[in-house]
């Protein structure tokens, strides 16, 4: 069976500093809230540079197809953000969110409801993982929804990890050590056994350590530059997508080529085959790696967002269930957005930073094609080895992304469903 991928964008948000960074809250009551964060490189003649931020809070109200969804609720000035992760676990005090901020500091905030009304977030503490230095990555421990033991690992700017704990809202160092030469981009712990922790950084190394032996001796390390699911499988960023069994670090089980360097990686959080990538100069994508992570090789893109104008940085999945029909989008009312067709796909071309409309960026037979750009290797989404979960006759998700220059957020939606026009003119 031969399936139909197609994305529509639902609201545009100018976020008017530099966006970087989005997350939707994973804990089952606060699904519909999601946090952008932004950084600004501020520069005067006269004055020494300085580095600024806006973290954003938003909540997604699907109440009509005419409204736009999501709705600030509100925003904070801050020192620039350069990564933010919520815990997948609630507190007594709420859902907890946690930011990598240029001060070097790593920041956490409580999601609670105010007495005005609505939802805000509230400062819990912070701690300085080093001075003169930026923090520049966390995640927590907590991916497999465990309670038992919270920690954190961050990364910096000097190349250097730490991992901390978080008990009775304060947060303790449990180590810190130096990991990389250069600027440690990224740090993630193994969800499926939280001892074991991975970065990648500027020395285009990925490593691997292990919390219950020295911190200072990788238990790996792999120059072919994140562990989110099971198979023991590592997406660790980089100019391909690289997917690698934990249990054997010898050599990945597949690349596919990003077409423009991949800054995040998210597996979607209940089917384990789908991995979303926002890959800087190429757009955002979405790969299936069921055949990568079964047999190797590259995995295939199923679909493509390509509205963005400027560096893809900030990307994730959605939780909230989605209606089974995608409404209409009403017609743009601004004369300066206009639909063209180009290679039997539609390309938007738009300036309001409100308005909703469709997307259909795919051939006749389903396959991606963007354009003016290098795209990864596409393959019809065809046959019983390349479906939606097992058993569904649909697929139909809420991302959000987010782009630099251009200071832009993203809602938008991808329905992946049976293409049942294929399917009558492979009967007849």
């Amino acid at each position: 069976m031969a399936w139909r991928s197609k994305t529509r964008n639902l609201q545009v948000v100018d976020t008017e500093l530099s966006a970087d960074a989005v997350e939707w809250c994973p804990v089952p009551s606060s699904h519909g809230v999601l946090a952008c964060g932004t950084y600004q490189l501020q520069t005067a003649d006269d004055a020494p540079p300085s580095r600024t931020g806006r973290l954003y809070l938003f909540e997604f109200r699907r109440e009509g197809s005419v409204h736009p969804p999501l709705t600030e609720l509100q925003r904070i000035d801050t020192a620039a953000i350069l990564d933010l992760k919520w815990c997948h676990v609630p507190f007594p005090g709420g859902a907890v969110l946690g930011i990598a901020a240029a001060t070097g500091e790593l920041q956490l905030h409580t999601l609670s409801d105010s007495q005005e009304g609505g939802r805000r977030l509230h400062p819990l503490c912070s701690v300085e993982v080093g001075a003169e230095r930026l923090a520049l990555s966390l995640d927590w421990s907590t991916g497999r929804m465990d309670s038992s033991d919270v920690r954190l690992v961050c990364s910096d700017s000097a190349g250097c990890l730490s991992v901390l704990s978080l008990a009775e809202g304060a947060l303790a160092s449990l180590s810190h050590w130096k990991a990389h030469d250069f600027e440690a981009w990224i740090s993630a712990f193994s969800y499926w056994d939280t001892q074991l922790v991975y970065s990648g950084g500027d020395d285009c190394k990925l490593r691997g350590w292990d919390l219950r032996a020295a911190p200072s001796r990788p238990t790996f390390t792999s120059k072919r530059f994140c562990p989110q699911q099971p198979f023991h499988c590592l997406a660790p960023p980089g100019r391909q997508v690289l997917l690698w069994d934990g249990r054997n670090m010898q050599r990945p089980l597949g690349g596919t080529p990003a077409g423009g360097g991949v800054w995040r990686l998210k597996w979607h959080p209940t089917d384990p085959h789908l991995l979303l990538a926002a890959c800087m100069h190429n757009d955002f994508h979405i790969l299936h790696c069921q055949q990568a992570l079964g047999r190797g090789g590259a995995s295939p893109v199923v679909a493509s967002y390509t509205l963005h104008s400027s560096l893809a940085y900030g990307a994730d999945w959605s939780r909230l269930a989605v209606e089974e029909a995608a409404p209409r989008s009403p017609v743009a009312a601004d004369p300066k957005e206009s639909l063209a067709e180009s290679g039997s796909h539609l390309r938007i071309q738009y300036e309001s930073p409100t308005t909703s409309f469709d997307t259909s960026l795919e051939d006749d037979a389903g396959r991606y094609i963007p354009e003016g750009r290098a795209a990864p290797p596409v393959t019809t989404t065809a046959g019983a080895a390349l479906h939606p979960n097992a058993g569904a006759p649909s697929a139909s998700y809420v991302l959000a992304s987010c782009s630099f220059y251009d200071h832009m957020l993203h809602v938008w939606r991808w329905d992946w469903t049976p293409d049942h026009t294929a399917l009558k003119s492979d009967l007849c």
